[in-house]
């Protein structure tokens, strides 16, 4: 038996722990807790492969284009990378065991596609030290408890497809893609039974091919021959868009043919969305705010929903908005067992009467004006890393999928507070504590209207790399001290939680 390293419980944690089991805590109200919810309801976090893991470059891994795109100068903010991370390839037991502890019942992780397949293919060899690294992650779960939710797709595609086909750009990366499913379902699907494919399109492909929605993101594409060396905003996006879609119907396709009935599992897909408010109750905009709603939400909620593009995408992009075939759209219907929602934000969307025609992209086709804030005012009250807590937006948009895509299961798979990183002044997070009551109790009244609601996971467990952020934005529950080791500490709202789920 491997022996597990303890070196991440600090006197700080000690202490945390016997103030858990003394009660004494911030105060809670009485009657608000795990019993709440439903009977089998989950309560878990997320993680990334990239974000969590590190170990970017041992045991046979192969680069991801998230290993090339941050050890390019000015990518990342602060300069970091995801080489390291916050080590969970090695602390993964100390990490379950901090799961357990919490009262966590389930784990969203990722697998890496370059870990499994270090050249992108099947035919370039399966690695059995990554194979046996996420089934030992799986056991470790399973062994403590912990119900495992996985992703196959969270944004770190293998460079080697990048560098020979451009990756998303070529429907050729649909074959390798499903042939990297096939092995995740064969290896680990015995244990695995909830699959989700790809984790928040818009994001990583606005990031990565336009770059002005959400920032650049790899594998950095865009119009902008100042920041991107190059790509074009105006049709990649779509482009790539398109092919991620034809993916997630090939791994659904597969697991549904070969694997579900065996392994009697579910696959659902990941969508994200910030909540629109109109920013007047001008018809304009108003239907600014559904329109925005479309090209975010709906370019990847109605293809898999209903096989087809938001009719709104199709009239204005026009021929940059590739087309389905009767086949593939036949395969995009209903492909998915339950829907993934991320949600953090809210926006003021205004109609924008002077549309850009010059420098054309898919962050511009919307043709809106997106606010903060209304007369001096925030739609929420501001985070650390610019985004509002909006509660509201939760509940409504729960409300919204029920009532349009005839109440489906849904997981609230991504919600978190993000706050720059201060230290350990962090380790006080009584925001964040307040930031996910109000969004519990959204939820709550959310399953009060019927919205078929199984389970959350929190972002994140621990503070880790942010993408561009990197290290600048702690969403974690417990703190990592970058500066020490990379400690795990629990902040006050791991404490919370630890409180809110032993209330029956």
């Amino acid at each position: 038996m491997e022996t597990v390293r303890f070196h991440t419980v600090t006197p700080f944690l000690l202490l945390s722990i016997i103030l858990l089991f003394a009660g004494a805590t911030h105060a809670l109200d009485s009657h608000f807790g795990r019993g709440s919810f439903p009977s089998g309801f989950k309560f878990g976090s997320a993680s990334a492969a990239y974000q969590y893991e590190g170990a970017a470059f041992e045991d046979g891994k192969g680069p991801s284009i998230w290993d090339n795109y941050t050890h390019q100068p000015g990518k990342i903010l602060n300069g970091s990378n995801g080489d390291v991370a916050v080590d969970f390839y090695h602390r993964y037991k100390e990490d379950v065991k901090l799961m357990k502890l919490t009262g966590l019942n389930a784990f969203r992780m990722s697998i890496s596609w370059p870990r499994i397949l270090p050249k992108g293919k099947l035919s370039g060899g399966i690695n059995k030290e990554g194979v046996a690294f996420y089934n030992n992650v799986i056991n470790e779960l399973l062994a403590n408890g912990i119900t495992p939710f996985v992703t196959l797709f969270h944004w770190d595609l293998p460079q080697a497809l990048e560098d020979e086909y451009t990756g998303f750009l070529s429907r050729k990366i649909i074959d390798d893609f499903r042939d990297f499913v096939g092995v995740c379902f064969k290896e680990f699907g015995d244990r695995v039974k909830h699959w989700i494919t790809i984790n928040e399109p818009y994001i990583f492909i606005e990031g990565g091919y336009d770059g002005n929605a959400v920032g650049n993101l790899a594998p950095g594409r865009c119009s902008d021959r100042t920041r991107c060396a190059q790509g074009n905003s105006a049709t990649e996006p779509y482009i790539a868009g398109h092919n991620v879609l034809l993916c997630h119907a090939a791994a659904v396709k597969l697991y549904r043919d070969k694997f579900k009935a065996i392994q009697k599992g579910q696959i659902g897909a990941i969508v994200v969305t910030t909540f629109m408010v109109p920013y007047s109750n001008s018809k304009l905009d108003i239907r600014a705010t559904q329109r925005n709603f479309d090209f975010q939400f709906g370019w990847f909620t109605e293809p898999i929903a209903r096989g087809e593009y938001p009719e709104i995408m199709r009239s204005i992009v026009g021929d940059r908005l590739p087309r389905f075939t009767k086949e593939e759209s036949e395969l995009l219907k209903g492909s998915y067992d339950f829907l993934g929602l991320n949600y953090y934000t809210a926006i003021y969307v205004a109609h924008l009467s002077s549309p850009n025609t010059v420098n054309i992209s898919s962050s511009t086709d919307s043709m809106v004006q997106l606010l903060a804030e209304k007369d001096g005012v925030p739609i929420g009250k501001p985070t650390g890393n610019g985004f509002f807590s909006y509660p509201k937006g939760l509940y409504d948009l729960l409300v919204y999928i029920k009532d349009k895509y005839n109440n489906p299961t849904i997981y609230i798979t991504e919600n978190g507070y993000g706050s720059r990183n201060n230290g350990k002044d962090e380790i006080e997070d009584p925001w964040r504590v307040e930031f996910y009551k109000v969004h519990l109790r959204a939820l709550l009244q959310a399953i009060d209207k019927g919205v078929k609601l199984k389970g959350f996971f929190a972002w994140s467990f621990l503070d880790n790399f942010e993408w561009s952020s990197g290290f600048t934005v702690r969403f974690g529950i417990y703190f990592v001290d970058y500066e020490n080791g990379l400690k795990r500490i629990p902040k006050r709202s791991a404490i919370w939680f630890k409180r809110f789920l032993q209330k029956n």
